[in-house]
């Protein structure tokens, strides 16, 4: 099953009051695994990024005004995350509003929600009550967050595809199963050796005779016997008939 875990960086809160996208990344992920594919893209957001903005991912007015605008990379994108693919993102509301705005100025369909997963919904659920940020959760499943200065959409949406690894069970079930099949594999191959194992020839076990003259020598020092009584009990029956 394929998935792409993605993260975006904006000017601001809201598409509709005109802010725009600065920053997409995404990672595949297949079988909740993530195989080292990803999609970065800067994007020149064609307006001012305000200072609130600049202070949260760090990206200036400066950096992105040489790179391209959306309608120059839109179709990378989409080929990237291909047509039936899950989409993985943390608030994806917020996400995917501004991917379906940026969309539409460029005259393309918005992307179906019914493909889009939201692992904050899926955390709140799992542990409800419990801080479920980005950061939170990366504490709780002890994932490295000491190169997350700022945000950045290439480098959460990683952190994010570790998360959503946890959040599904993913390597605990497989190192599990893992270790089970190490077992497996080791009882069979124990058997198999035990059945391959060469026979030994059947050693002698005759006693010799100064075993049998010593054995004789303790019999003779024996007070009634039970073989000697049972011998009296033979000779008596014997005798009577």
């Amino acid at each position: 099953m394929r998935e792409i875990v993605f993260d975006t960086e904006t000017t601001g809160m809201d598409p509709e009051t005109g802010d725009r996208l600065v920053e997409i990344g995404c990672v595949e992920v297949v079988n909740q695994l993530p195989t080292g594919r990803t999609y970065h893209q800067y994007i020149n957001p064609e307006r001012d990024i305000p200072a609130d903005a600049i202070a949260v991912h760090g990206i200036t007015n400066e950096f992105v005004k040489d790179k391209p605008v959306f309608s120059q990379v839109y179709s990378d994108f989409l080929d990237f995350i291909g047509t039936d693919s899950k989409l993985v993102a943390h608030n994806a509301e917020f996400d995917m509003k501004f991917v379906n705005a940026e969309l539409k100025m460029v005259g393309f369909p918005s992307i179906d929600r019914k493909r889009v997963v939201d692992s904050l919904k899926i955390a709140r659920q799992k542990f409800p009550g419990a801080p479920a940020s980005l950061d939170a959760l990366c504490r709780r499943f002890e994932i490295d967050l000491s190169s997350r200065e700022l945000h950045g959409a290439l480098l959460d949406a990683q952190l994010l595809a570790d998360v959503y690894l946890e959040l599904m069970g993913g390597r605990q079930h497989g190192l599990g199963l893992a270790k089970e099949q190490e077992e497996n594999a080791k009882n069979v191959l124990g058997a198999l050796a035990e059945k391959q194992r060469p026979q030994r020839d059947p050693r002698p076990h005759a006693a010799t005779d100064e075993e049998l003259a010593a054995h004789a020598a303790l019999c003779e020092k024996l007070t009634e016997p039970l073989w000697g009584i049972a011998d009296a009990k033979k000779a008596k029956t014997e005798s009577a008939d």
